[in-house]
């Protein structure tokens, strides 16, 4: 084996050779940040099809050579990352782990590890090492300071090291866990958040509605819901299939979202006040009671942040109701300000309301490894749930407000068909459903995609990442 120690700037016959089978988003991410620190010696494959073009793609990358298939990327490499469509994760291995060679240590760049353990347990050779390795964020954001899971599962330690040091030019921040743990993280960290945006955009596709063009999806909380469901909709459906259908705490947590938006609409079409009240305000005892620090400084300072990265224009002051959040009930009273129209913020209510119900620390896994989008949303979970006026405001929209009723049908819909889609263990199934409601927003992708990484940027820069 290499040095562990080897870097960039080593002579290039003492730098570890580099392979990567699996061009796409992630893959091609990591060549990119490799080349630019200076490995020299950088193997990279896809589908034989795709040869020339991956040629003529990366014909001027320094440090980078295109091989026809796995198997060649894998006799020549010293470390191996596997950056494949979990559906299809064990065939390509079985295809090309028997070539890898001896000494080598390869890692899957997978979101589910259980199949990916299965497969290389079965398929690698005993002398080959595996130090395995998962980025908690899509290809289109900046790994600086990012989670990176590293899990050393049958390697010696040295192995570890020279891991670490091929990974640096990502300048991640490195979390080490096993790969039991590592699903169990992603899926709390994960399956749900996807679940809950899935459900948006699935909602409004069904009522044939761009809610941001209406007026009412336009400021604040709304503005992260539209552009995080836009941004998940933009990407490929396999991103987030593995996750939800290959992870068993994934699908039991996927299950329980569905139960707690039913649950939560029936108390609201019941005009259950009492019985509201209890779930919400338990909810956010068990989530942001005992467990949660206090004194922890908020992921969203204020926001009115978002407001510049709305999609839709905020309308006049004139044709907006009062705030019920802000007691102004006198319509003659001009003084205060008015906002958008009450909303129940069902899918927020629901995400507590699950977590509280699996027994779910968000914030632990908060400081882990925790994905851009999951700050986000645990960020304007926590805006909402540990505001008294705020949440009040929730559960009154909820109770009485009907502007929001048909959405809130809608999205209860929609979160119930992607759990039994997600039951089914289909992928075909999770395609088609994807596909179709990707369809409906696509001509809303560019602009909802700059806006969507404008805003997660600035969230971040202004936000804690980690607790005090």
């Amino acid at each position: 084996m290499v040095r562990p120690d080897a870097t960039p700037d080593a002579p290039v016959e003492e730098q570890p050779a580099i392979g990567l089978i699996g061009m796409g988003a992630m893959g091609s991410m990591y060549a990119k940040y490799f080349s630019a620190a200076g490995w020299k010696k950088i193997y990279v494959c896809d589908q034989p099809n795709k040869y020339e073009a991956l040629r003529a793609k990366w014909k001027d990358s320094p440090g980078v050579t295109v091989l026809r298939d796995g198997h060649l990327v894998s006799r020549m490499s010293d470390w191996i990352m596997y950056s494949v469509e979990a559906e299809y994760f064990g065939k390509v291995v079985a295809d090309y782990g028997p070539s890898t060679k001896v000494g080598a240590i390869v890692a899957g760049q997978t979101s589910v590890k259980a199949p990916e353990k299965e497969a290389f347990e079965k398929h690698l050779p005993e002398d080959v090492h595996i130090v395995s390795c998962h980025s908690l964020h899509g290809p289109t954001v900046s790994p600086l300071g990012q989670p990176l899971v590293l899990i050393k599962h049958r390697a010696p330690e040295e192995a570890l090291t020279l891991v670490e040091n091929i990974l640096k030019p990502l300048r991640s921040r490195y979390v080490y866990l096993s790969y039991e743990d590592h699903d169990v993280v992603t899926a709390n960290t994960q399956a749900v958040t996807h679940a809950a945006f899935l459900s948006m955009g699935t909602a409004w596709a069904a009522a044939k509605s761009y809610p941001w063009e209406t007026s009412v999806y336009v400021k604040g909380i709304e503005t992260v819901k539209v552009n995080i469901m836009l941004r998940i909709y933009s990407n490929k459906w396999h991103v987030y299939a593995g996750l939800a259908i290959l992870n068993p705490s994934a699908r039991m947590q996927i299950d329980q979202y569905a139960q707690s938006a039913t649950e939560i609409f029936k108390l609201m079409l019941a005009g259950d006040a009492a019985g509201l009240r209890a779930r919400i305000y338990a909810a956010r005892d068990a989530v942001f009671g005992a467990h949660y620090k206090q004194d922890r400084a908020p992921i969203l300072l204020h926001e009115d942040i978002f407001d510049r990265f709305s999609l839709g224009k905020m309308p006049g002051p004139d044709s907006l109701p009062p705030s019920p959040a802000l007691g102004n009930d006198d319509p003659s009273d001009t003084q205060r300000p008015r906002v958008s129209p009450p909303n129940s913020h069902l899918s927020l209510l629901a995400m507590v309301d699950c977590w509280a119900r699996l027994g779910i620390q968000p914030f632990v896994h908060l400081d882990l490894a925790a994905t851009p989008i999951f700050r986000l949303w645990i960020g304007v979970s926590e805006y909402l749930f540990r505001s008294q006026e705020r949440l009040d405001a929730a559960i009154d929209a909820a109770l009485y407000e009907l502007s929001h009723r048909s959405d809130d049908l809608e999205f209860v819909v929609a979160a119930r068909g992607w759990s039994q889609c997600i039951a089914f263990g289909n992928f075909e199934y999770y395609k088609e459903r994807f596909t179709q409601t990707a369809a409906f927003f696509e001509s809303r992708f560019e602009d909802a995609t700059k806006l969507g990484s404008a805003m997660i940027q600035a969230i971040m820069d202004s936000s804690p990442q980690r607790s005090p």
